[in-house]
């Protein structure tokens, strides 16, 4: 990166990436490469490819041009070391795992977890690898979690549904205190609104379907390696991935046993997408995160409205960790209704939000939480996680706010 890119600010970075290297045509947007396999005139230079001692391309599965145009601009969001995309979200999360944990090894996980992800540490447990959930909202809790074995230690900067917030900065210095990989989703804040590796953050996952992508046509992830943690001293690199820079040990592996070894490709054109939408992050974000402060507001003061938890409001436990934290505080709240009210009979009569489980998208998208993307996990862990039955999650839009706050106004009105 040159002197000037790298004093850009966030969108005008985001904006002219693609043309910071030459790109073919003079295309404005790095073009699709759909070509599965790639051709070297000289057998040297492809076997060196192969090696890693050269740049290049090998199979489509690994990874192609445009896609590697998408994680340039992920790397430069997170002021990272190296980005690895991925088809989506959960697989970034499962290439971290499969990549970099054995049979016997422990991690220590927030408890107010994605559903998704809640799901594939249960599976983890299955297959010998010891989990943890505590309370991320306390350092204390996951420092007594701590076994001998523990490898990484996993959190979300903003839980999903509940808008729990963990104690991101004590939890990076407790991790870098005992040399463990801190790995932080920050698919609710985005690196616009947070980047994690001011608190410490090893690796950063993206869901780049949700507010980075923006539109709710593309899925992807990334995992991001943003250079803090110290690879030597980790025990299960594999000698063939010590070659090189020891600050890419962590991501080759990532890469070759995640990506590599078990297929979860991002393609051209949803690379493509994701990309092109990244282009408008800051506005799409400032724009839903105002949407959002409003109608928790309205929310918190309606009569039929029985809690809401959203981290701008000041009665929100986290409240103030979040404005020293954040610069925004996230397009994602929950509420739950009177209990006189059939949640679904109140979602039935909203006339500008869509009933949907996506987040991030330019329209404002609800669910009812415990009867959808939780009830899978039954009702003992749904309570201990704190998801009542008439729950619902808004994940808040771009629309003009007076429409907004007037269709939960009349959907209240009962």
């Amino acid at each position: 990166m040159s002197d000037s890119s790298a004093k850009r600010g966030f969108t005008t970075a985001i904006l002219h990436s693609d043309r910071d290297a030459p790109v073919e045509h003079g295309s404005l947007h790095k073009p699709l490469h759909l070509s599965v396999a790639y051709g070297y005139r000289d057998a040297r230079e492809l076997a060196a490819v192969f090696q890693g001692r050269a740049q290049g391309f090998a199979y489509g599965r690994q990874g192609n041009p445009t896609t590697a145009a998408l994680e340039q601009k992920i790397n430069r969001m997170e002021d990272g070391v190296a980005t690895a995309c991925f088809s989506t979200g959960m697989a970034a999360i499962g290439a971290i795992m499969v990549s970099l944990l054995r049979a016997g090894d422990h991690i220590v996980s927030s408890a107010f977890l994605f559903g998704n992800t809640n799901s594939m540490f249960a599976t983890l447990l299955t297959q010998g690898i010891g989990v943890a959930f505590v309370d991320a909202t306390d350092a204390g809790a996951v420092e007594a979690a701590l076994t001998p074995a523990t490898r990484l230690v996993f959190v979300e900067t903003i839980a999903n549904p509940r808008t729990q917030v963990a104690d991101l900065e004590r939890i990076g210095r407790l991790c870098a205190q005992r040399g463990l990989i801190y790995v932080v989703d920050n698919t609710m804040t985005s690196p616009y609104l947070f980047r994690p590796k001011t608190v410490g953050a090893g690796l950063v996952v993206n869901a780049l379907t949700k507010y980075i992508g923006g539109h709710g046509n593309a899925l992807g992830g990334a995992v991001t390696d943003v250079g803090t943690f110290d690879w030597t001293r980790f025990p299960n690199i594999y000698e063939s991935y010590k070659g090189g820079q020891p600050a890419l040990w962590g991501i080759t592996q990532i890469r070759k046993k995640g990506l590599r070894d078990w297929g979860a490709t991002l393609s051209a054109e949803q690379a493509h997408h994701l990309a092109v939408g990244a282009e408008t992050l800051a506005l799409r974000m400032d724009r839903a995160c105002a949407n959002a402060v409003a109608l928790a507001e309205f929310l918190a003061a309606h009569p039929r409205v029985r809690a809401v938890y959203y981290p701008g409001l000041p009665s929100h436990p986290q409240h103030v960790l979040s404005q020293e934290l954040f610069s925004g505080f996230g397009a994602l709240l929950s509420f739950e209704l009177d209990p006189a009210l059939d949640c679904f009979d109140f979602l039935n009569r909203l006339q500008n939000v869509a009933l949907s489980s996506n987040l991030g998208d330019n329209r404002t998208l609800a669910i009812p939480v415990a009867h959808t993307i939780y009830w899978e996990m039954g009702a003992e862990r749904r309570a201990s996680m704190g998801i009542a039955e008439s729950l619902i999650r808004i994940s808040v839009g771009i629309e003009d706010r007076d429409d907004l706050l007037a269709d939960f106004e009349q959907a209240l009105a009962v």
